[in-house]
């Protein structure tokens, strides 16, 4: 059986609610740098971020979208859409979420003149691959960075 879902679009309320969802995300991130940023994020313009809430109004699930106009890897037009990150609950998965935040971004997106979506995540990360080419995505690059300390 599906859950009831209802899907706002954030607002200031809705900050501890996606702060905790986002330290199950982004469990590498300093608790500090990672409420830095979703502050940041929130408070941007070019921006849009979907919460997901229960029957009974609990955040069950986020996605952060934005619009980026600097250059994302493979894409051919500026402005290009960037999921910035997708969580649901465990409990709320398979409960076609996900797809319904996809569905929400990319309608905002093509609003505003996007006309691609781009996204990324760790190639050791098989979990998120396989979502992301679940929904129509495919990958572009890979990628490895690499760092030298000057002294």
């Amino acid at each position: 059986m599906k859950a009831t879902i209802k899907y706002d679009v954030f607002n200031e309320s809705d900050f501890e609610a996606l702060f905790k969802m986002g330290r199950e995300l982004w469990k590498d991130y300093q608790e500090t740098y990672l409420k830095k940023q979703l502050e940041r994020v929130t408070g941007a313009n070019n921006q849009r971020i979907y919460i997901a809430k229960n029957s009974k109004g609990i955040a069950v699930g986020f996605a952060i979208f934005t619009i980026r106009t600097d250059y994302v890897e493979g894409s051919e037009k500026a402005p290009t859409g960037y999921l910035e990150g997708i969580y649901i609950e465990p409990d709320f998965r398979n409960n076609g979420i996900s797809k319904r935040f996809l569905e929400m971004g990319e309608q905002w997106l093509k609003s505003n003149n996007c006309m691609q979506l781009g996204s990324d995540t760790w190639l050791s990360n098989t979990n998120a691959r396989a979502f992301h080419k679940q929904f129509g995505f495919k990958e572009e690059i890979e990628l490895v960075h690499f760092l030298k300390e000057l002294n």
